[in-house]
């Protein structure tokens, strides 16, 4: 028995560590995408354009990957994905033209998407019921710490040269492919493959239509809503702090850095209380009002301690909003828990697509409207929350009760 979970340990490492440098890659972009923009002379509409596609990618392409991991094996997908993204890495670093960052950040979105869903099929391959929570938490866990660790490292590389953070991004990159090559097992049968071959083809956006028209259809827009108000924040932060206080990639990576670990740190250990407590549905409403009045005050920040204060505000709102609306949805998703949450991270993505593009166009307006757009949606939804959770039986509004 202990020398099947030590043979275990090896897989789910290396995924760990793949996912990790994937979300670190992400989170390097954060404080030095708008240096690069401004290099360029392009607009805060391409920087919201070249966040926004990244995540478009992901929504379009994940469900592909995840069915094709099922036919041909997760082996496969999760190397080609880290050769991929790598490869997005080098081309980022050595571009001299507007479009070749546009053509970057479309391969880190189509190879990222391979390596997420295919990583997670692959737990479920090699964990039983019991084991499968942890397995999956410990590749959440992965991931966190790269998009918390990516802002900071990515400021710092850059002060030694712009490019820097995308070359470290793509080695670490080539090298995970490279074990993964040599240490990943195969996981899916033969016969299993066969399977899924022969399966019915069903139709993604389908899917998220009728999911929409059931019982948690509202709590999806939620996790729209939600997604797409921190990818309005972050995407155009980099940008809003150049312009407005002449920051520099370090000082910009300093502040994403420490209200990142604020939220983690929020997650681990004041969600679970929370909801304890409270119950979900005032966790969710309570949460909304703290990130947006965090969007308000941005407006107001006028030195570097009250923009950590603010962004902090902020972050953490949002960093409790999110795991409290899953356990919401998983609470409502009854014997579709899989399905549902499949198209939770669907609706995540949409929302990671679309807050930056809109963001960039109305930065272009004036700086401030993104921020108080963000706060003006989570203070509607915050309203829909408390109207959807009237008209539900009086029993089922608090989990709590």
């Amino acid at each position: 028995m202990k020398h099947r979970e030590k043979r275990k340990i090896g897989p789910l490492l290396l995924l760990m560590i793949n996912l990790f440098i994937i979300m670190l890659g992400i989170g390097l972009v954060i404080p030095i995408l708008p240096y690069y923009v401004e290099a360029f002379n392009a607009t805060g509409r391409d920087l919201g354009f070249l966040v926004g596609v990244f995540a478009f990618m992901q929504f379009l392409l994940a469900p592909v990957w995840g069915r094709l991991s099922d036919r041909i094996g997760r082996k496969p997908l999760i190397t080609l994905g880290m050769f991929g993204f790598a490869a997005a890495e080098f081309i980022f670093a050595f571009s001299t033209e507007l479009w070749m960052l546009y053509a970057s950040r479309i391969l880190a979105g189509t190879f990222g998407s391979a390596i997420m869903p295919t990583a997670m099929a692959y737990v479920a391959d090699v964990t039983d019921e019991k084991g499968r929570s942890q397995g999956m938490g410990l590749l959440g866990a992965s991931m966190a710490l790269g998009i918390v660790i990516g802002p900071g490292v990515g400021g710092w590389l850059a002060e030694q040269d712009l490019s820097l953070p995308f070359l470290v991004a793509g080695i670490a990159g080539t090298v995970a492919a490279i074990v993964s090559i040599f240490m990943l097992k195969e996981t899916v049968s033969q016969e299993a493959k066969e399977a899924a071959k022969n399966a019915e083809k069903l139709n993604h956006l389908t899917r998220m239509w009728r999911a929409l028209t059931g019982p948690v259809g509202f709590l999806l827009v939620l996790v729209f809503v939600m997604s797409f108000a921190l990818a309005n924040f972050t995407s155009i932060f980099g940008f809003y702090a150049l312009k407005r206080y002449d920051y520099d990639p370090s000082e910009v990576g300093i502040i994403v850095a420490v209200t990142g670990v604020i939220g983690a740190v929020a997650q681990g250990t004041l969600v679970g209380k929370l909801t304890k407590r409270f119950g979900d549905e005032r966790v969710v409403t309570g949460s909304l009002l703290l990130s947006a009045i965090g969007f308000v005050l941005m407006v107001f920040a006028f030195n570097f301690a009250t923009v950590m204060l603010t962004v902090s505000i902020f972050f953490l709102g949002n960093s409790i909003l999110r795991p409290a609306l899953n356990s919401f949805i998983s609470k409502m998703a009854g014997n579709e828990q899989g399905a549902i949450m499949g198209l939770n991270n669907s609706f995540l993505s949409l929302g990671n697509a679309a807050g930056p593009v809109l963001a960039g166009l109305l930065f272009e307006v004036n700086i401030h409207i993104p921020y108080l757009l963000g706060a003006a949606l989570l203070l509607a939804a915050l309203v829909a929350v408390k109207i959807w959770e009237t008209k539900r039986h009086p029993r089922a509004v608090d989990s709590h009760s």
